[in-house]
């Protein structure tokens, strides 16, 4: 199956490295260029692509305000963020506008490749590199969350812990000893529990409510089921 994608960033060389990167992989199809987050909309509304890669800093329309009518308008376009540094504020508004991940400019091409399959294959991707640090600058409430973590159990701690951590699903499943069946349903459960969409959003709340102890992410690959 060919994952669409559409490149958003207002710097010309960016935008056309990075349609020639994912030109080079079979199962990436490249379907269009554009300039700024009203470019990105007009765009992805003729061909809803699966993937947009979204820079934030832009004219016209920036990538927060573009990600929000995505989020909004094409509910099934997952964005990805892409950003040059690790620590800008503009990610987390991004992420709250119902991006599903973010990634850094200077990432590895296979990296890349596997941050865009794995977001259009819906899983969210946090660059191992930065996570811990944007999550741990959250100090307001960024998502509807419970008022307590009543309802959570030992087993969904362990769980929440290990997301936080940036473990895939099967990767759970090995650390606890658990059928990979049973952890999917745990994580569904949770983000039931938590009131949030997907882990990224997860993540940032159990940080914020302090369920989970402030850590950098595993070393493993980022990308997670």
């Amino acid at each position: 199956m060919t994952i669409r994608v559409l490149i958003c960033d207002d710097q010309t060389v960016v935008r056309e490295g990075l349609s020639a990167i994912l030109s080079t992989d079979q199962d990436i199809e490249v379907t269009g260029l554009a300039a700024n987050g009203a470019e990105a909309l007009e765009l992805a509304r003729r061909l809803p692509p699966d993937v947009i890669l979204m820079d934030l800093k832009m004219p016209v329309m920036n990538g927060v305000h573009a990600t929000q009518r995505l989020h909004a308008e094409l509910p099934q376009t997952r964005v990805l963020i892409l950003t040059t540094y690790a620590d800008d504020a503009w990610v987390l508004d991004a992420i709250r506008a119902g991006a599903a991940g973010y990634l850094l400019k200077d990432t590895r091409r296979d990296l890349l490749i596997a941050a865009i399959k794995g977001t259009a294959a819906g899983q969210t991707f946090l660059d191992p590199s930065v996570a811990g640090k944007v999550l741990a600058q959250v100090a307001a409430p960024a998502v509807p969350v419970k008022p307590s973590a009543e309802g959570l159990t030992e087993r969904d701690l362990d769980v929440l812990q290990l997301i936080c951590q940036g473990y895939t699903n099967p990767e759970i499943a090995q650390q606890l000893h658990l059928a990979p069946g049973t952890v999917r349903n745990y994580v569904s459960a949770l983000l039931q529990k938590l009131d949030v969409e997907d882990r990224t959003q997860a993540a940032v709340v159990a940080y914020q409510r302090g369920l989970v102890p402030r850590c950098g992410p595993a070393a493993q690959s980022p990308v997670a089921d």
